[in-house]
């Protein structure tokens, strides 16, 4: 059955004329065998002419599926002419008559179908009139092409429906391949956000650690060691959450380490970290505070730590707030400062600049922070804080499941 099977898809595979050809020759054989089989005693001899007659009604099937209604009427006609005028060996079946009204039922249309088939059934009488004149022959005559358009009908049907298939299958396959591309897209895009909170952050702080360590050498030398352990542990931590986030495109080196990302539980080092020779930083959680989803925890972090960054980058301030507020279905983080606010017209400023009242567009942290609201089906204002001088971040993020993207 396997061979049998890879046969089939050979002669599938094969051209068309190819097997055109290959049938009109099968056709030929079969019609050949009257004409070389031992005759009965009594009925006229076999000529030369007869065979060349019935061969030419097997010919036009190497052009069946290019004119298919024209191919039958030709083997009709020279089908009627032979039973006419020549005095030859009669068929078992007329196989090149059916294997035409076979073609005809696979390729025409309705119209052209229902219009042959009508002048098939006179031609068919008019033969068996010629010949016996029974019913009987009529009868199997018109079975055999009857069975012959059944034949051709489920050919096309099978045809329409395998082409439906690999149609939906190309489809289906295109489909896999935009959402891959797609998720593959957005995996770079969120690395991309990833490592932007993290540097830039890791960044600052050593920045601003590094700014104020000769300062404090000459004035407080036991400040400027702890801005130094500063910026030791700074650049190890981003180290560390780097070859976690990008350990998953390593595949050379073996198995890369699993850490989890940082959450709200390490908001307290984090902090600690900023405040080494920045601002000094409250911190407070109200509300019922609970365990949040791995994907809330992290976004919270980062959207403390890209506000912190913003903070020691631009604002230039003293006294920095962070609180988060645990609601039913919602956080809120919230993170003001007392430094120089938004960023004016003409650039001068800090947080960003150019971050107008009412949360405008800013800096690529403030455009990732709205990010991550959006994608936990929140909120973000980034703008002058209403109660002062300074500037807020106001992030409302849903922590129930069930109304994210409601």
């Amino acid at each position: 059955m396997p061979a049998l099977g890879r046969r089939v898809r050979r002669l599938r595979g094969a051209r068309p004329w190819v097997v055109d050809l290959g049938l009109t020759v099968l056709v030929q054989l079969a019609v050949t065998m009257p004409f070389v089989l031992p005759r009965e005693p009594g009925l006229p001899p076999v000529t030369w002419a007869s065979y060349a007659v019935t061969t030419l009604g097997v010919v036009p099937l190497v052009w069946r599926r290019r004119r298919p209604v024209l191919v039958l009427v030709a083997i009709l006609l020279i089908g009627g002419v032979y039973k006419v005028a020549m005095d030859g060996p009669g068929q078992p079946l007329p196989y090149a008559g059916l294997m035409a009204f076979y073609t005809v039922a696979v390729q025409c249309p309705a119209r052209v179908r229902a219009a042959v088939g009508a002048g098939s059934v006179v031609a068919v009488a008019a033969s068996v009139g010629l010949g016996t004149g029974t019913a009987r022959e009529l009868s199997f005559t018109l079975f055999c092409a009857g069975a012959a358009y059944a034949l051709g009908r489920l050919q096309d049907t099978r045809q329409a429906y395998t082409a439906a298939v690999e149609d939906r299958a190309a489809q289906l396959e295109r489909a896999n391949r935009i959402e891959a591309e797609q998720a593959v897209a957005q995996e770079r895009a969120r690395i991309a956000r990833e490592m932007h909170d993290i540097l830039s952050h890791a960044v600052s702080i050593m920045i601003v650690q590094a700014e104020a360590g000769p300062v404090a050498v000459r004035r407080a030398p036991e400040r400027a060691e702890a801005a130094f352990e500063a910026i030791s542990e700074t650049g190890r931590e981003a180290m560390a959450q780097l070859r976690t986030m990008l350990g998953v495109l390593r595949e050379a080196d073996g198995p890369a380490p699993r850490e989890p990302q940082p959450g709200v539980a390490a908001l307290p080092a984090l902090l600690d970290r900023v405040r080494r020779g920045g601002p000094e930083i409250a911190y407070e959680e109200t509300g019922e505070v609970r365990g949040l989803p791995s994907a809330v925890d992290t976004a919270v972090y980062r959207i403390v730590q890209e506000a912190l960054t913003n903070v020691v980058r631009h604002a230039r301030a003293r006294r920095v707030g962070v609180r988060l507020h645990h609601g039913a279905r919602e956080l809120v983080v919230t993170v003001t400062d007392d430094g120089r606010g938004p960023a004016d017209g003409d650039g001068r400023g800090g947080h960003g600049g150019g971050v107008g009242r009412g949360g405008g567009h800013g800096g690529h942290g403030l455009i990732g922070i709205r990010e991550r609201a959006a994608a936990h089906g929140g909120t973000a204002r980034c703008g002058p804080r209403r109660d002062g001088p300074g500037f807020e971040v106001r992030v409302v993020l849903v922590t129930s499941p069930l109304e994210v993207g409601s």
